[in-house]
């Protein structure tokens, strides 16, 4: 089915949003089914620790959008996690560029700049595949039809399992965090079914990333923008504002509050008493 018969409005924004080669954050699904897991309380003689954070991929993560220009959803996060109370301190490394696409990002995790900063890091946290899907559009806008997506997705997961290769191989015990894509065209274009298909399937490829690595978890941010009260966009109307990053910090605090730091928590007590 052709694609471009159902949005001419569509590929001139795209056009236009390619032209400035913005990442453009897309369409999430299912989060990854996690076990409930009990943990125990935080022993009243813990110390709070100092986490460090390697956050990387596209705009989503740069913070294009952010007027503040402190790096998007990275701040409000910050905040969070230093009031939970095993946590003394978060040491944020934003390597987020604009545009990057998977392959971009996997040359970047292997640069001297990034590697020691994954050897130490607790968390990774990555933004990544907009660009992928922005790249498939500008090839074939003259006749842009679905199975294009569909065929390039495999290519997509094949790079984001090199992805995670990459850190794990520099950071055995780190935890990595996948945020899912959104599709921003939802607001003027809740019409265009075709749009949710593709991100959907795409979102489904990187949950089965995900999937297969222990210590990964995949947050879903797409209900934030379908089911907005206000308005969470930029001036762009493709990447997300202030308030908007605001919402995405809060949904990845959650996650990482009920399934990352107890772990990161668990394992650093350990480490102290038996260092003792």
């Amino acid at each position: 089915m052709e694609l471009k018969k159902f949005f001419p409005l569509l590929i001139l924004s795209i056009v236009l949003l390619c032209s400035c080669r913005p990442s453009n954050p897309l369409v999430l699904h299912p989060e990854k089914k996690v076990a409930a897991q009990v943990f125990e309380p935080i022993p009243a003689d813990f110390i709070p620790r100092k986490i460090t954070i390697l956050s990387a991929g596209d705009s989503l993560t740069q913070g294009v959008g952010d007027s503040t220009d402190q790096g998007g959803y990275l701040p409000y996060l910050k905040s969070m996690l230093e009031n939970d109370k095993g946590i003394q301190e978060v040491d944020f490394y934003n390597f987020g560029v604009k545009g990057n696409r998977t392959t971009q990002l996997l040359k970047r995790l292997k640069t001297q700049e990034i590697k020691p900063i994954i050897k130490s890091a607790d968390m990774v946290i990555l933004t990544i595949g907009g660009n992928d899907i922005m790249k498939i559009v500008k090839e074939n806008i003259s006749n842009l039809q679905v199975s294009d997506f569909l065929e390039e997705k495999e290519s997509y997961r094949k790079h984001l399992t090199q992805i995670f290769n990459e850190i794990i191989t520099e950071n055995p015990n780190v935890s990595i965090v996948l945020v899912g894509v959104y599709n921003p065209f939802s607001k003027y274009f809740s019409d265009i079914k075709e749009m949710d298909q593709i991100v959907a399937e795409w979102n489904q490829a990187g949950q089965s990333v995900v999937n297969q690595y222990s210590n990964s978890y995949f947050v879903s941010i797409e209900d934030l923008f379908i089911n907005a009260k206000e308005d969470i966009l930029y001036t762009d109307n493709f990447h997300p504002n202030n308030k908007g990053y605001e919402l995405i910090a809060h949904r990845l605090n959650e996650t990482l509050d009920e399934q990352v730091l107890p772990n990161l928590v668990k394992k650093a007590y350990t480490v102290s008493t038996e260092e003792n």
